[in-house]
């Protein structure tokens, strides 16, 4: 026979016994599809968590006072102009906060809080801690000398603001001082404090409410590949009589941290895959060593026609094969669609590794020949007297 009759002929089981095949070939499929999902779906929040962390920047740093010190500790007030001097520092810039309360009316009693802070900011903020402005503007070198305020997301929430209008000027009361209020501030992902803060221009801070210029939060930008040599000279710049007093941290840590949990529960998945693809293998070959059992009828005829033990082989190998690569085609078409759909839904972007693409093929092929392998080499022995009496 040639090698086609010989394949045709691999085929005849699954062509008859088409319900069979089409559970043999579920098993394969399951453990597939959760092979590219577990796969896809890691990947996929990967990129757009890699997305996020260019956009944010992972070149941040950030100086702040050790806390819960007495006394407390204060920076020093040229602290920011001699961080801004390391030579592969781009922006340097702080905020301080100096204990002021916000409101939106003089009338508030004293004790009503709103849980937001006040604090002075230079003009160059925004480009350090990578924030924008939704509505308005921010400070600039004219007007943070003036008694104007720019909002956080959330502080413009919580004192009534969903935007501003030009042609009515809002006011708030600071320091039992009315300040307009110029801008409104996006979220700033990497800075969720500055959502909950006021900000006021540095030299008006200190002309209209006494500040003393030390600030409380240093925010540094540098290049990629000099960060962590501008980490280990900082808290030295900052303070250099007393650097174990300053705190400095890296606010894209927790986001790179969050991808290397997701990387930990994408292995856990992948070996989850591994067991169900183990447990669709043992499917195939149970329903191959039964298939065995009840053709041994036509095992026994066709080699008492002259069919040779290497063709009984043949036949029964390549339909487990057949069995396990259909299965593992329909495992990584509902592995990809459910990958593209989860994605869709989260606003990631759709990332399927080709290597588990062909990894699940590649896996579904060897499943089949190790599957079919001892039903295969069963069927061969069988002598063809024995296989027809035994009917």
């Amino acid at each position: 026979m040639s090698p086609a009759d010989l394949f045709d002929l691999g085929l005849l089981g699954v062509r008859t016994r088409k319900a069979r095949a089409a559970l043999s070939a579920l098993g394969i499929a399951i453990g597939i599809a959760t092979l590219v999902v577990v796969t896809g779906i890691p990947a996929s929040s990967k990129q757009a968590l890699d997305r996020q962390l260019s956009a944010l920047g992972t070149n941040r740093l950030q100086a702040a006072p050790v806390p819960d010190r007495d006394p407390p500790v204060l920076l020093p007030a040229e602290s920011v102009d001699m961080v801004s001097r390391i030579a592969p520092v781009t922006v340097a810039s702080a905020v301080a906060d100096f204990g002021q309360t916000i409101t939106r009316s003089d009338r508030t009693a004293p004790g009503d809080f709103n849980a937001l802070a006040v604090l002075a900011a230079r003009t160059n903020l925004l480009r350090a801690v990578n924030g924008t402005v939704r509505a308005g503007r921010f400070l600039d070198d004219a007007m943070a000398r003036f008694p104007t305020v720019v909002l956080g997301s959330v502080a413009a929430q919580r004192l009534g603001f969903a935007g501003l209008d030009p042609g009515r000027p809002a006011q708030v009361y600071v320091g039992r001082r009315w300040f307009t209020v110029i801008g409104i501030l996006e979220p700033v992902p990497l800075s969720p404090d500055l959502d909950r803060s006021a900000l006021i221009g540095w030299p008006a801070a200190a002309q209209w409410l006494r500040f003393n210029g030390h600030p409380t939060r240093i925010y540094v930008q540098t290049t990629d590949d000099q960060v962590e040599a501008v980490g280990a000279v900082l808290a030295a710049t900052v303070d250099p009589q007393h650097p174990g007093d300053v705190l400095v941290s890296r606010p894209s840590d927790a986001l790179a941290a969050k991808r290397a949990v997701q990387q930990t529960f994408g292995a856990l998945f992948l070996g989850l895959a591994g067991i169900a693809l183990l447990v669709g293998g043992l499917g195939v070959a149970n329903t191959m060593y039964i298939s065995v059992l009840e053709r041994r009828r036509e095992i026994g005829l066709r080699r008492a026609l002259g069919a040779g033990r290497g063709q009984i082989r043949i036949q029964f190998l390549t339909e487990s094969i057949v069995l396990s690569v259909l299965g593992g085609a329909a495992g990584i078409l509902c592995g990809v669609l459910a990958t593209a759909a989860y994605s869709t839904a989260q606003n990631w972007p759709v990332a399927v590794p080709a290597a588990s693409t062909a990894g699940g093929l590649g896996g579904a092929l060897v499943v089949g020949v190790l599957a079919g392998v001892y039903p295969a080499i069963r069927a061969a022995r069988l002598h063809p007297t024995e296989a027809l009496a035994s009917v």
